[in-house]
């Protein structure tokens, strides 16, 4: 086992795994789509053809601006694939994310597809469709770690889409609900839609099986999978579903997150940072001076709502109720999502903080988070933060879809820390440590020393997600035995020897619903 430092605060198909290069067919890399043809490139010595920078729904410019998805434009002749569309627009708010497209821009709305070289139309191999993390407010398909050149050696195909973030994808304001017949927000996940239904539309021309699409996600783009599954818009478009750290099930039913709470807030906001409400005036707008006044201090957060047509009920009710999509469903975390702490933790600071946080169920808290010597308090405290950050909304999405889902579910938790790097802290399981793992990608991050151990895990998540993809079941020759969790409570534990076993958290996340669900105090 690796040190863990608690600081302050299946087999690929034989043809690809000879390792050869894999010439493409005559032509291959000219495809034609529903707007036109367009010629992409090799990658990973020939066995991999890219296709990048595909729009999947017309440049949001102008008077498209805050509204729902149109159609793409068409054209003539063979338009160029061999390139990463821009990024949404969005402020430098993560620094461990880098791009390979040429800069943030409105115009973004493009996906990616990679396949192997030698898939055919009639190929209908299963279609992985990727939806970034950033908190609704950065990230982008052209992120190295998001990189094709891996996962389609397992015989899947794979698309990587952007959409639009923050301010651009989720403002609602009273003009804008006017415009909409009473709804406003929520453009980014109609982007989703619109692009699963390009790739229903177009997947079959590059090998893909438009009835065999696996939509996943890691952070947001696990909330947004999460979020799909309760969207009417999004029903037919996919088969099954992946989250990887996130589940949206408070969704709706938090003030904040409601139409009519977002709209006075969104005008409240143009007046205050734009000088008007009018929307003629801000779509007029330039969109770095949009995208300024929405960074910062003062700023609302823009994410999605309950606006009455995309989502016209709390996600958690859908789910209560058995309205959400009926797919198999593969979902977990990472040990360390809550890690590094921003302060020294003893054992005295974190008695303290159950007594003020939790007062008389400060003894039940501190025996679920124990915290008796200081080195156990520090391991508490990454829990607990971990837990209320990002592992309590996602068990509560597994739960709902295990009550009422009517699908095989697989869970797992990732507790293998990965190495040190440039921009994560070693050694932890951290927040969006999966990624690299389950592209294959882990070359591409910077600094970071990879063991051995840390390469046969990302072959087995690589294996179980796209075995996942073909059939629902991601077990599969040579790998540990992945247990239904929705028939035994069993948990897969990624690590350098991976096993499956009983969940041992659940009365963790219990106390957290029953505390969370205490009647306000007078």
């Amino acid at each position: 086992m690796r040190p863990v430092l608690l600081c302050s605060l299946g087999i690929a198909f034989a043809v690809f795994a000879l390792g050869s290069p894999v010439p493409a067919r005559a032509d291959s890399l000219t495809v034609k789509t529903g707007q036109g043809k367009i010629h992409g490139k090799l990658i990973n010595q020939g066995k991999v053809r890219a296709f990048l920078g595909l729009p999947y729904a017309a440049a949001p410019l102008g008077y498209l601006r805050w509204k729902a998805p149109e159609p793409p434009a068409k054209w003539k002749g063979k338009r160029e694939a061999t390139s990463y569309g821009a990024r949404c627009m969005q402020a430098d708010v993560y620094p461990d994310m880098v791009f390979q497209d040429s800069g943030p821009s409105e115009d973004c709305l493009y996906l990616n597809v990679f396949t192997p070289s030698d898939a055919g139309k009639k190929s209908k191999l299963p279609v992985m469709f990727w939806i970034h993390g950033g908190g609704y407010a950065g990230g982008s398909a052209s992120e190295p770690r998001h990189n094709g050149d891996f996962l389609p050696l397992k015989g899947v195909v794979l698309v990587t889409i952007n959409y639009r973030l923050g301010v651009f994808g989720f403002l609602a304001t009273s003009e804008l609900a006017k415009e909409g017949g009473g709804s406003a927000g929520n453009y980014g996940l109609m982007d989703m839609v619109a692009a699963l239904q390009w790739v229903h539309g177009n997947i079959a021309n590059f090998g893909g099986d438009p009835g065999n699409v696996t939509i996943f996600g890691e952070s947001a783009g696990s909330f947004a999978v999460s979020t799909l599954m309760a969207a009417a818009s999004a029903q037919g478009l996919f088969a099954k579903a992946i989250g990887e750290s996130g589940g949206a099930m408070n969704l709706g039913a938090q003030a904040g997150s409601t139409l009519a709470a977002r709209e006075p807030r969104g005008d409240a906001w143009a007046m205050a940072k734009l000088g008007t409400s009018s929307l003629a005036a801000m779509r007029a707008l330039p969109a770095a001076k949009i995208l300024d006044a929405a960074t910062g201090r003062g700023s609302p957060r823009f994410s999605p709502v309950l606006d009455g047509k995309f989502l016209t009920e709390p996600v958690a009710q859908t789910y209560a109720e058995g309205r959400q999509a009926h797919v198999p469903l593969l979902a977990g975390w990472n040990r360390d999502e809550g890690a590094p702490l921003r302060e020294d933790i003893t054992a005295e600071k974190w008695r303290d903080f159950a007594a003020k946080d939790f007062g008389a169920h400060a003894e039940e808290f501190l025996a679920l988070y124990p915290g008796d010597t200081d080195a156990e308090a520090a391991r508490s405290a990454i829990d607990y933060n971990g837990d209320t950050f990002i592992a309590f909304g996602t068990w509560q999405w597994i739960e709902a879809q295990v009550k009422t889902g009517d699908a095989p579910v697989y869970r797992y938790h990732l507790e293998q820390p990965a190495p040190p790097s440039k921009f994560h802290p070693g050694w932890y399981a951290f927040h969006s440590d999966d990624i690299e793992y389950v592209f294959g990608t882990l070359d591409t991050r910077p600094g970071a020393a990879w063991l051995p151990e840390d390469r046969k895990l990302s072959e087995e998540m690589m294996d179980y997600w796209t075995n996942f993809a073909k059939t629902g079941n991601p077990n599969g020759a040579g790998l540990p035995q992945w247990p239904r969790f929705d028939q035994n409570r069993d948990v897969l534990h990624l690590d350098n020897e991976t096993t499956a076993a009983p969940d041992s958290t659940q009365a963790r996340y219990e106390f957290l619903e029953q505390w969370m669900r205490r009647p306000a105090e007078p």
